[in-house]
């Protein structure tokens, strides 16, 4: 069979499933707008003083959305205090209340305070597990989700009115016992989970809503996010997703178990918004995930270094150079520079490149504008040359 060359497969733009816009405080999450990057602080939430800064911390490190966590009626409530002492000392931050088990008063309550409550299907209406259980009857199955149906209501009947969003927060390793015993440990049942709440809120034409199908198996997480998304779009839910990694662990390898799972739904169009989970201070989350929608071109809030790997060609010690160059550069944004070793394959690998510095000789660095050399300069000069040439571009602004 012959490959159709338009096909989306081979698209060199990411096409992203289309989703209804959701707003949380004065932001936007859908595909009409850019994938929006969030976290969560790890201070109390009875901490007044601490939470506060915890928030103004991660919202100035980038974080557009921030979460606290609500276990009780009373860290409820400390929310309000929060939020006051934001708008009063820094600025409105859009803020997601965590509500876990059995939260219906605790949700009711911060609802008032927040711009979105963030409920787990599988611990909202909970019942400790029964060791000795084989089988949920279909009575008992109804029963429960009657019982869901009342508790859940009116949470969904307060965040309508006060124009407020919901995201429905699957988590694999907490789906509800019914669920388990109906269809086991698998992404199949984090849908149905969610699908339980989604026709919920229909009924009651509710819509603000984002959805997550969160795994600490990219494998896991990769089959429930496209899954739900199918069954979304076969029944006419446009919702939001939410994308995450949950408890992805630290260093290098938290970062590539969290990038291999939420880059690869995003380069298949699926994602309105992400959140990096580390084992590490929050606002080290930040540059991953502005590092990955960078990396496919869903945002641009950085530079974009291109350079080659380095060889027996190289005509200068790339690292080093690279090192200066980002040094020097770094604070820009929106800019494509490269930095290559020599002229065999530089201009032609760096050719979408805004600038480039390529060797051109020994002790000799020719640079570039696009695909067009500009002058060249001694080793010792290029950087500042670069600089300068950025900066008669009228594209320079000071650190």
């Amino acid at each position: 069979m012959t490959a159709s060359a338009d096909s989306a497969r081979y698209d060199t733009v990411i096409r992203r499933r289309q989703t209804r816009s959701v707003r949380v405080g004065d932001l936007w999450i859908g595909s009409e707008h850019p994938v929006v990057v969030q976290s969560m602080i790890n201070e109390d939430t009875l901490d007044i003083e601490g939470a506060t800064a915890g928030i103004r911390r991660l919202h100035e490190a980038g974080c557009e959305i921030v979460r606290v966590t609500v276990p009780s009626l009373a860290h409820a409530k400390a929310m309000g205090e929060i939020r006051q002492r934001l708008e009063d000392t820094y600025k409105p931050v859009p803020l997601v209340a965590d509500v876990h088990h059995n939260g219906m008063k605790i949700a009711l309550e911060v609802a008032k305070h927040v711009d979105k409550v963030r409920i787990n299907p599988g611990l909202f209406v909970f019942d400790k597990p029964d060791p000795n259980r084989t089988e949920f009857t279909p009575d008992e199955i109804a029963q429960i989700g009657d019982r869901i149906t009342e508790t859940f209501e009116p949470l969904v009947s307060l965040l309508k009115e006060q124009d407020k969003a919901l995201r429905i927060g699957v988590n694999h390793g907490s789906l509800a016992e019914r669920m388990l015993f109906t269809y086991g440990d698998t992404p199949l049942g984090m849908v149905e989970s969610a699908l339980e709440f989604i026709r919920i809120c229909d009924r009651l034409d509710f819509h603000n809503i984002v959805v997550s199908m969160k795994a600490s198996r990219a494998p896991v997480m990769l089959a429930a996010y496209r899954m739900m998304a199918d069954r979304m779009d076969a029944e006419g839910f446009n919702y939001p997703l939410h994308l995450g990694v949950t408890e992805a662990g630290d260093g290098d390898y938290g970062r590539i178990k969290s990038t291999a799972g939420i880059a690869t739904l995003l380069a298949d169009g699926l994602g309105d918004t992400i959140r990096v989970s580390l084992t590490e201070a929050p606002e080290k989350e930040i540059p991953v995930c502005y590092a990955i929608l960078q990396a496919l071109g869903l945002r641009k809030t950085m530079v974009e270094y291109v350079s080659c790997p380095s060889c027996g060609r190289t005509l200068f010690n790339l690292e080093e150079v690279l090192h200066k160059v980002r040094n020097a550069t770094a604070h820009l944004t929106g800019l494509d520079i490269a930095v290559m070793g020599c002229i065999v394959n530089g201009p032609g690998e760096m050719a979408d490149a805004d600038y480039g510095y390529v060797g051109k000789t020994p002790g000799v660095i020719a640079l570039y504008r696009g695909r067009d050399e500009i002058r060249r300069v001694s080793e010792a000069e290029g950087v500042d040359a670069l600089i300068q040439l950025i900066k008669d571009d009228g594209r320079w602004v000071d650190p």
